[in-house]
């Protein structure tokens, strides 16, 4: 925001605050935040409506033809790399090979991939894996070779774009994510998981939010609200170690700003 203040348009790169279903959970920012500086990329799609890194890339492209300057900001490692690397020109997935996909779990899908996609994908991220079968179900080829051969990317790394990288001690930033969470609760967060429980699909990509389906189980009876608090913190730290992995072996020339 500070940097706002000198112009420029904040675009998300975070791949849940593109929800207009999450505001709460996904920390999106506030109306007043929103007001107070020109913002893109936020809340923009309907639930269930597909997206796709791809779909933000483009926004993206379309955002610097502008000519306007960009703070672009947000966590989604997979959309800061696909932005300064390029990123496969992979033909649209079929709805009936997504629907193949639905139906089997991650395990068995990851049994499936070649050995040097399964190397390269966040084996711990269900969506990661069952974008990487997607692809090799629907084109007969492994996300492994479309990634090979990646077009030049938008925005290369150079001089006129500065890479940051934000890092923190591992106990001040989960002490953070706890303290975050219990505030989400207080700002109305199981109000926002109950208005989406009637549209719940588990697997579906709006529904990925840290601690939606933690707050969902709790509204069915399945944990108390002190256990999906307790699990929901633990998925936000264990996301945030995935992003520690992802900023370090994928983003190794960026720039470090600790936070203190």
């Amino acid at each position: 925001m500070d940097m706002a203040r000198d112009g420029g348009i904040i675009v998300n790169a975070d791949a849940l605050q593109v929800y207009d279903c999450w505001q709460i959970l996904s920390a999106r920012p506030t109306d007043a935040e929103m007001a107070s500086h020109p913002h893109a990329l936020y809340g923009h799609v309907a639930r269930g409506q597909p997206y796709s890194v791809g779909h933000w890339l483009r926004q993206v492209t379309d955002l610097l033809a502008s000519g306007e300057r960009l703070i672009i900001v947000g966590g989604t490692g997979l959309y800061l790399s696909a932005l300064t690397e390029g990123l496969a020109d992979i033909p649209p997935i079929p709805p009936e090979v997504r629907a193949e996909a639905d139906t089997l779990d991650a395990a068995t899908m990851l049994t499936a991939l070649d050995a040097e996609t399964a190397s390269r994908i966040d084996q711990q991220n269900p969506a990661r894996i069952k974008r990487a079968w997607e692809v090799w179900r629907a084109t007969g080829r492994p996300l492994s070779s479309w990634q090979d051969e990646t077009p030049p990317p938008v925005l290369p790394l150079s001089a006129t774009a500065r890479a940051v990288v934000l890092t923190s001690d591992r106990d001040w930033l989960a002490a953070r994510i706890d303290s975050r969470f219990l505030a989400m609760l207080q700002g109305g967060a199981l109000d926002e998981a109950r208005a989406n429980l009637p549209f719940w699909e588990a697997a579906a990509p709006w529904a990925q939010a840290i601690g939606a389906p933690e707050l969902v189980a709790h509204l069915r009876g399945e944990m108390t609200l002190e256990e999906a608090t307790s699990c929901a913190q633990a998925a936000s730290r264990q996301y945030a170690k995935r992003q520690r992995t992802w900023f370090r072996s994928r983003m190794k020339a960026w720039e470090r700003l600790h936070l203190t």
